[in-house]
């Protein structure tokens, strides 16, 4: 069948069989994957969840992945990362909550003008951050932000499982009108006592904390708690953290606060992050020079230490790109001579003919890149 398929491929050149069976139909592909969005529900200011359904080639994902959706925004494909909220499994349907970030071109794109019968571009479900097998005793998952999407589907797949041993969830949000899939948290503490939701909204007068005394989780700014994460914080809602497996997405502040606790206790085997900001190595200002040459198009530009992507673009290229941040690899190009360095890591290169990632690498002095 393989044989076949390639043999079709070949005669449809230059382009490839799905591209003319998208005329049919979007969703009807022989390799690529996409997905239809079947509901747009905008229950809190900011943010959307889509109900997708995607194409049989979806082989289901583990709590706590990601996939990348792709939109064509203006004429150009974009492609970012975002996190399942719905549990484990091979579910025909995905549950995607999008934050419309300020700056955001796909996200805003997708808060605005999301609605049944899109179709987008989508990619089997990826990474480390993930559940493991079996089921850690204790679980202690923490999130801030847009970070509650993984965190959400780890809570709600072990809520789905009815697992016995403790699980603490614990979350950072500017104000409750944004937080996301409350009446969901509300259900799984209802049928689960074994399960603990702590809500913290720091930005909030701690007089004006708890909005609803009977709610069956701890909501909110507590007497002894300021509303940020700390060592006390940490304590009060699990004693037990050095006996638990710990998962935390959120802004890098969040991230930064539980891994220095973690690493003081010596305990970063048991600390497992997933990070969705890209955190930059400082650039020296000596590394700002020489001349980047975009061998493919014959462009050259002077180094201004940003990274290849941000100069590509600053010459009037439009290499292709997704999450911007080394994650889905999709601006993947080759260094054909030259050094540059891991924006994330600090590290340099400079072996020739080397693939290289543009969003996280910066050229130091003279660079040569086939774009």
């Amino acid at each position: 069948m393989m044989d076949l398929i390639d043999l079709v491929q070949t005669l449809t050149s230059p382009h490839p069989l799905d591209r003319y069976l998208e005329l049919v139909r979007p969703t009807l592909t022989v390799r690529d994957m996409r997905a239809e969005i079947t509901n747009v529900h905008r229950s809190t200011p900011g943010s959307v969840t889509l109900t997708l359904r995607p194409t049989r080639q979806w082989k289901g994902h583990v709590a706590g992945q990601f996939v990348q959706i792709g939109v064509v925004i203006d004429g150009v494909r974009h492609t970012r990362c975002y996190s399942p909220v719905n549990p484990s499994g091979r579910d025909r349907r995905i549950q995607l909550t999008v934050k419309a970030h300020p700056d955001g071109l796909v996200s805003q794109y997708l808060y605005h003008h999301a609605a049944p019968g899109m179709v987008v571009d989508l990619t089997p479900a990826d990474g480390v951050f993930r559940l493991p097998e079996p089921r850690p005793e204790r679980v202690l998952l923490i999130s801030g932000g847009s970070g509650i999407t993984p965190v959400l589907s780890m809570l709600r797949t072990l809520a789905a499982e009815d697992h016995a041993g403790e699980v603490v969830f614990l979350h950072y949000a500017k104000s409750p009108a944004v937080l996301p899939h409350r009446a969901e948290l509300d259900a799984i503490a209802q049928r689960h006592p074994n399960f603990r939701i702590e809500l913290r909204y720091p930005h909030r007068a701690p007089d004006t904390a708890r909005v609803d005394p009977d709610a069956p989780w701890v909501d909110l700014n507590q007497p002894k708690s300021n509303g940020y994460f700390d060592y006390d914080e940490l304590e009060r809602v699990a004693p037990w953290f050095a006996d638990a497996q710990t998962y935390v997405c959120g802004p890098q502040s969040l991230m930064d606060a539980v891994r220095t606790i973690y690493q003081a206790e010596q305990l970063e085997d048991r600390l497992h992050t997933e990070e969705f900001t890209l955190s930059l190595a400082p650039v020296d200002a000596a590394d700002a020079q020489g001349t980047v040459n975009f061998s493919a198009s014959g462009v050259s530009a002077q180094n201004n230490g940003a990274s290849l992507l941000e100069q590509a673009e600053s010459a009037g290229l439009s290499p292709e790109y997704g999450c911007r941040m080394g994650i889905c690899f999709s601006c993947t190009a080759v260094r054909r001579s030259g050094c540059t360095r891991n924006l994330r890591t600090g590290e340099t290169d400079s072996d020739p003919d080397q693939p290289i990632q543009l969003c996280i690498s910066a050229p130091v002095g003279d660079v040569a890149v086939d774009i």
